[in-house]
């Protein structure tokens, strides 16, 4: 990050918290640090109003789908922004219930057709991991996951790193398990390609979505190689 992006990171931060605690929208902006409510609004702090956010994203609208692909069910949730969730897994009804306890107050809608094109290309993602994703992201992070989420988006498709280099990478060397813990924190399977990054030894480390999950997308990013199980499974839908 550079200084300003990362002053900008720590004032949303600021404002999120301060939201989380109760007090008044106009109190939050200005104690965060922004001059005026209209540099708050601009900075798109929450992806969602600030009222709505401090209410635990009561009255947001999220679109939802549980389909599936070669690896099991997969969860797919976008606000009007874009996708706040790429969930993988072998049970559906979790799947759900996992972005039902994310988002307590909000108001989750199944998907109409336009978004099942949007849930189609993550798919498509998910079967050639390789390929740019191109997806609008409405991910929430704090400025040290932010940090690290930009570096895994740098590792190209077929590479791995380790979380000591990513720690490097981002100005934290000592930060190793910090920058573990923000790849468990990733909301967006594949989108952000936590599954990129393995121990020093070149062993694979948990996997928030199942560590064959991470060997079978590691895999299909070789050259030449691609779903190991092409006829995806049939979990259901929502």
């Amino acid at each position: 990050l550079s200084p300003a992006a990362y002053a900008a990171a720590h004032r949303a931060a600021r404002a999120r918290e301060a939201l989380r605690a109760g007090g008044s929208v106009t109190e939050a902006i200005y104690e965060a640090g922004y001059g005026s409510p209209s540099r708050f609004y601009q900075a798109r702090v929450t992806g969602m109003t600030p009222s709505r956010y401090r209410a635990g994203g009561e009255g947001q609208r999220v679109r939802f789908a549980v389909g599936a692909c070669s690896l099991g069910a997969v969860l797919v949730a976008a606000t009007d922004r874009g996708v706040c969730a790429i969930a993988l897994g072998d049970d559906p009804g979790r799947l759900v219930h996992e972005l039902e306890a994310s988002l307590p107050r909000a108001e989750l809608v199944g998907a109409d057709a336009a978004f099942e094109r949007l849930v189609a290309r993550v798919v498509g993602l998910i079967e050639r991991p390789g390929t740019a994703p191109g997806l609008p992201l409405d991910v929430q992070a704090t400025a040290f996951q932010a940090r690290v989420w930009r570096a895994l988006a740098r590792i190209p498709a077929g590479a791995t790193t380790t979380y000591a280099a990513i720690a490097q990478a981002i100005g934290a060397p000592a930060a190793s398990r910090a920058v573990a813990r923000a790849c468990g924190a990733n909301p967006v399977a594949v989108a952000i390609p936590c599954h990129r990054v393995v121990r020093k030894d070149g062993g694979l480390a948990g996997y928030r979505w199942g560590v064959e999950r991470k060997r079978e997308l590691l895999d299909r990013e070789r050259p030449g190689q691609g779903p190991r199980s092409p006829t995806p499974r049939s979990p259901g839908g929502a």
